[in-house]
């Protein structure tokens, strides 16, 4: 079992950037800002070859209520489960007030602490951490986490909190991770939903827009089987998004889908498919991913507006017919299992195997009930098809003249061949291939002895013609 490093810290001290700098990563959300971190986030460091577990807190801060105190209970979270706290100040800012009630709620915890003082570029180290004797912690070590400065000497400090490494098991294969990503508007409940299906309060859920900044990734085993479950941020319409920090917030959440096998696409039932839906749905469709379109809070619902929602989203969705349409309720659990056999519905049609003799012959039965319209008084002729590729599946189909094949007749094959093999929450993927003629605009040199018997020949056609 790797050891856990937790950063704990107030407020805009830079964990979030130390985090960064430990994993090589840019997973961590970093601004300027105080409380733009809120949520737990993990990730992979070393001290030289042994990994660890990292944890990024949002910074605590007395007296938290409301999103505040549900920041402080991630941390608490993140320590009680730790090995080592690395609690991070400022050395610019110098030792404040707040420091130290976070130092008193360490000591309480019983928890190995080393105190890492950030910020140090551009002072004189030594004396700008001379006030942080006082919190009784040791010897602060000194980083200067934005330019990595000191991180190499501070990771030589954290191997000798951790205890001996246990030998190393051998690696087994691990099953295939499916990779979720959960999107939505602002509030439609996607937190809600995350902290549903781990039967935790994993991420922070609280009725407000925009309680989720960063992109939060809980690895989760269920039924034997491996997810990443990705939390995201809210998409507003670009119009409405001004603050730096949520245009960051959107950048990580269409990552995610980029990122992600199943995109699980959480509507709000009260409010209906709106256009900033569609929006975020033609990303997906981009990309290529599986889909999974949840309809939450739909418990609260009159029947007679249950009935509006299906009909709207019947005539505004008829594009993509091979979506399941999941109602659920994230905050009383209802349609959980339903909306994880959809998603393993979608992985599995993704990831199979379509053999080209089945292919082909659906392809063959597709041409002869319906075949593409005439261009130039000729019409394609399709052969044969076989797969080129999965997540999402992708078809290849082999003919003459498949240039002219219109984008209609595209979609029309597309849905055939989802019909045919039952294949549920993913797009299908149509690649027409030609078979040109390797000849085409090729000149044959004629040999000496070939252009004499040509000659011969049109001399005794001439003659032939003058009797």
């Amino acid at each position: 079992m790797l050891p856990v490093v937790a950063i704990v810290g107030r407020p805009n001290v830079g964990k979030s950037t130390l985090f960064n700098a430990l994993t090589r990563t840019r997973d961590a959300l970093v601004a300027d800002l105080p409380g733009v971190t809120r949520d737990r986030q993990y990730g992979i460091s070393r001290v030289g070859e042994r990994p660890l577990v990292l944890v990024d807190t949002g910074g605590l801060v007395s007296g938290a209520e409301g999103i505040d105190y549900l920041t402080a209970h991630q941390v608490h979270q993140a320590v009680e489960e730790s090995t080592l706290v690395l609690f991070v100040v400022s050395a610019r800012d110098g030792l404040t007030a707040a420091d130290e009630e976070v130092a008193e709620v360490l000591r309480q915890k019983g928890v190995p602490v080393l105190l890492v003082a950030n910020k140090t570029d551009g002072l004189d180290a030594d004396v700008a951490v001379a006030d942080f004797a006082s919190l009784g912690l040791g010897e602060a070590a000194q980083v200067a986490a934005a330019h990595r400065r000191g991180v190499e000497k501070l990771m030589g400090r954290v191997d000798e909190f951790l205890p001996p490494a246990e030998p190393e098991e051998p690696e087994e294969d691990e099953p295939d991770r499916r990779r979720l990503a959960i999107v939505g508007r602002p509030n439609v409940g996607k937190s809600t939903l995350v902290n549903r299906l781990l039967g935790e309060e994993r991420v922070m859920a609280f009725d407000m827009p925009g309680t989720t900044r960063d992109t939060i990734t809980v690895q989760w085993n269920k039924n034997g089987l491996e997810y990443d479950l990705i939390d995201t941020a809210g998409v507003r319409r670009r119009a409405k998004v001004h603050d730096a920090v949520e245009k960051f917030s959107v950048i990580k959440a269409l990552q995610a889908i980029e990122r992600a096998h199943v995109v699980i696409l959480v509507l709000d039932a009260r409010e209906g498919l709106t256009d900033q839906d569609m929006t975020l749905l033609s990303h997906v469709l981009e990309q290529g991913r599986g889909l999974v379109i949840a309809v939450n809070k739909w418990d609260g619902l009159e029947d007679d507006h249950r009935k509006q929602v299906l009909d709207e989203l019947d005539r505004k969705l008829d594009f993509v017919p091979w979506a399941r349409r999941v109602r659920i309720s994230a905050l009383h659990g209802t349609g959980m299992d339903i909306l994880l056999r959809a998603v393993n519905d979608a992985w599995e049609s993704a990831t199979r195997e379509l053999p080209t003799s089945a292919l082909t012959r659906v392809l063959i039965k597709a041409f002869e009930a319906h075949q593409p319209p005439m261009k130039q008084g000729r019409t394609a002729r399709l052969r044969f098809a076989h797969m080129g590729g999965k997540m999402p599946p992708r078809i290849v189909v082999h003919g003459n003249r498949v240039d002219t094949v219109p984008v209609s007749y595209r979609r029309y094959l597309e849905n055939t061949f989802i019909k045919a093999f039952k294949l549920s929450g993913t797009p299908v993927i149509i690649d027409f291939r030609s078979g040109d003629n390797p000849y085409k605009d090729r000149r044959n040199t004629l040999t000496e002895r070939q252009v004499k018997r040509r000659k011969r020949l049109k001399k005794f056609t001439s003659r032939k013609k003058g009797r």
